[in-house]
Formats: C-alpha cells, sequence, structure tokens
C-alpha cells in the first residue's frame, strides 16, 4: 500500500470505497508528509512505545506511527471507516483498531493489557468541537498519560499556551496548564486536509506533569472561581465571582479575601495566575 500522505492515493481510497465526509465527526484528512512527520516527532515516539491514536480516519497518520512505534491501538467512531482501515493499514502488524467513541473506553484497562499500566502516548486528529471535552477528559479522569498530542484549531492550541495577562488566555488555558506543560510544534494552513477546513490548525502537544504546579484544598472550587472570571471577562474578579450561579460568595466574602492575598479588588480574572487561583480558593474555603 502506497502512504495516504499522497493526495492521489487519498483520493484514490476515497473513490474506491465511495466514502462520503460525515460533518458530525469533523472529517478531514491530513495529506502533507511534513506535517505528519511533525506530528510523529512532537509525540516523541519511539519504538519502544505503545500510542494510543484517536479518530484514525483512513489511516493517513497511523501508517506513520505504525513504522516509529511499538504497537498502536485506533480507536475509529465511525464504522464505515473500519474496512478501510484494515486495507490500507493491512502492511502494519503492530496495530489493532477498536470501533468505538473513545470516551467510552477504559483507557486505564488498556494501558494494562498493551503497556504493563505504563503511562501511554496519545495521538488524536479530532473534530474541533470535541477536541477540548476529550483532551479534559483524558486529564481529569487521571489515566496514565506521558503525553497528549493533538491536531487542534490554531485558536484553540493558542489558548491552551496563553500566559496571564494576554487576549488568549482564559479558562482553557488555566485548566490545560493545572496538568500538562502545552507545546506548539507546528502550524498547519487548509491545504493540508481533504477537504480543507475552513480555520487554521495547530499541532499541539501536552506533556503530562508528574504533579500539579499548585497545591490547592478544594480543586473544584478553584475551576468554580476560574469559570467564573472568564464567563463574563469584562467584569472584575469580585462581580464575575459574586455573580456565579454556581458559587455563593457575596461580594465582601470575594473583597476581603482578596485584599488578605493583596490582591486589588477591582483586578481581573486575566491577571491572575494559576497560582493566584488556588491561593484564592484556599482563602474562600477557609
Amino acid at each position: 500500500m502506497s502512504k495516504l500522505s499522497n493526495p492521489q492515493e487519498t483520493i484514490n481510497v476515497i473513490k474506491k470505497h465511495d466514502f462520503q465526509f460525515k460533518k458530525k465527526f469533523g472529517q478531514n484528512f491530513l495529506i502533507d508528509p511534513h506535517v505528519l512527520d511533525k506530528i510523529v516527532d512532537a509525540a516523541q515516539i519511539t519504538k519502544d512505545d505503545f500510542v494510543l491514536e484517536i479518530g484514525p480516519g483512513i489511516g493517513t497518520l497511523t501508517q506513520y506511527l505504525c513504522e516509529r512505534a511499538r504497537h498502536v491501538l485506533a480507536v475509529e467512531i465511525d464504522k464505515n471507516l473500519i474496512d478501510i482501515l484494515a486495507e490500507t493499514l493491512s502492511d502494519y502488524d503492530n496495530i489493532t483498531i477498536i470501533q468505538g467513541d473513545i470516551l467510552k473506553q477504559d483507557i486505564v484497562a488498556i494501558s494494562k493489557q498493551y503497556n504493563e499500566g505504563k503511562p501511554i502516548k496519545i495521538v488524536a486528529n479530532l473534530p474541533y468541537y470535541i477536541t477540548t471535552p476529550i483532551v479534559m477528559e483524558l486529564f481529569e479522569s487521571r489515566v496514565p498519560l506521558d503525553n497528549v498530542t493533538v491536531m487542534v484549531q490554531k485558536e484553540v492550541a493558542e489558548r491552551m499556551k496563553a500566559e496571564p495577562g494576554t487576549k488568549d488566555y482564559g479558562a482553557l488555558s488555566l485548566a490545560v496548564q493545572y496538568y500538562a506543560e502545552p507545546y506548539i510544534a507546528a502550524n498547519v494552513p487548509p491545504n493540508c486536509f481533504i477537504p480543507r477546513p475552513n480555520v487554521g490548525s495547530a499541532v499541539i502537544r501536552l506533556s503530562c506533569l508528574d504533579k500539579n504546579p499548585v497545591e490547592v484544598k478544594d480543586e473544584k472550587l478553584m475551576f468554580k472561581l476560574i469559570r467564573a472570571s472568564f464567563n463574563q471577562r469584562r467584569k472584575t474578579l469580585q462581580n464575575g465571582i459574586a455573580n456565579s450561579p454556581e458559587l455563593s460568595y457575596s461580594k465582601q466574602d470575594v473583597v476581603a479575601a482578596l485584599e488578605k492575598l493583596g490582591i486589588s479588588p477591582t483586578i481581573r480574572g486575566e491577571k491572575l495566575s494559576l497560582q493566584e487561583f488556588a491561593a484564592l480558593a484556599d482563602e474562600l474555603k477557609g
């Protein structure tokens, strides 16, 4: 089987199987070998590695993963792609294909079966509307992860990596950086896909941290405060938290806590670091 990174090969496979792209699955197949190399390099895959791939499509990236990794388990939600994958990956003996929804898979059991329970590497090319929920589910469920390398909308990658005080900084930045260190490996223009998406894309690697960068008494409270702070970006922190339906603190409670921490009550959430949100959560909890 020729490499699917050759656009003509991808077109041949699509025509042969009369494959119809489904908008709900966000199906855009990569056709740029340089981008594929960058993804595999970013994920730091070696011959010792087991890789879980989410959303293999017709197997374009999977071919590259199989050539670098010890074993690849590919989870594909679209039933119509399973027979195509069996054909396009027939040259490889280190691939397992599962049809299903990644959110319904027991990744801890997968890690035990294929990787002796050690942290695994995940590579994903997902519909952009569901990328963030899946990434956060992986982090929050505390499955054993080494890194997660995903193709996302360019703006989402920039938000994941953003620092306090910048226009892209928000709840997603804080949530991702609580669990991982983000690194943008490549920007990917629309012409690298069939069909072309309407937005620019980026490859981002999220290297999972051995321990969270801050200690906080109540993790859930901290993230409620973060959400409240960014739900209405133009409001001050005290007003955002006081108006949140998730929280029951008065404006006076928030002002007192902020003043105790030496933070101005008129500050906006986008100026606070993860450490400051953790300190605020501990102060309000106390």
